[in-house]
């Protein structure tokens, strides 16, 4: 069966969506002692989450960039993730969707939600023919990212290496049993035409 070019792909319950994002210790380490984002982490910045877990492989270099060594499985309301993606706007211009490229450009500057479609990834982090959700928050998103919408955040940095010495050793089905299962996420038909995407 194929997948569809774009189509987001997630680990979730009834109500909630688990997404992924790396940081350094200094942020991660406090994030999950809390169980939310705490000082040092920055709201004033745009933050990128990824329900996908091999594009966040393939983003953090299975947790060996600089800046990028820790692995935060952040598990967020179907809520708060639906309520981002309403007010997203792509990050691209696609005429078929903006009419002309002015008024993207406005919706772009108004929002406080920005996604993108990228390749998703093999356990090999090769290019696959379909692709994957980012979700950039800023702003209003960010304050209810980190306050309302978070319910639990865990540390998954040691599975990640784990998967990643087994992938090495070129055990796929073992790496493959330590990955998250996740299935097509069954978006509301409104917010996957204003994303271009298959609910």
């Amino acid at each position: 069966m194929s997948v569809p070019a774009r189509q987001i792909r997630a680990r979730y319950s009834t109500d909630t969506i688990t997404v992924y994002q790396a940081y350094p210790p200094e942020i991660a380490l406090p994030a999950v002692a809390a169980g939310r984002f705490v000082a040092p982490f920055k709201r004033d910045r745009m933050t990128w989450i990824k329900p996908s877990f091999l594009w966040m492989m393939y983003r953090c270099g299975w947790a060996t960039k600089p800046g990028q060594e820790r692995v935060l499985s952040i598990d967020i309301t179907r809520e708060g993730f639906e309520w981002a993606l309403t007010r997203a706007c792509l990050s691209h211009y696609d005429r078929s969707l903006h009419g002309d490229r002015a008024t993207w450009s406005r919706h772009l500057k108004a929002s406080p939600v920005r996604v993108q479609w990228d390749p998703e990834r093999t356990l090999h982090l090769s290019a696959l023919p379909y692709r994957s959700l980012q979700v950039g928050l800023s702003g209003e998103a960010v304050a209810r990212y980190v306050d309302d919408w978070t319910v639990s955040i865990t540390d998954i940095t040691p599975t990640v290496h784990r998967v990643r010495e087994l992938v090495r050793a070129r055990d796929v089905r073992a790496a493959t049993d330590h990955l998250p299962a996740e299935r097509s996420y069954p978006l509301p038909r409104r917010i996957a035409a204003h994303l271009d995407a298959t609910g």
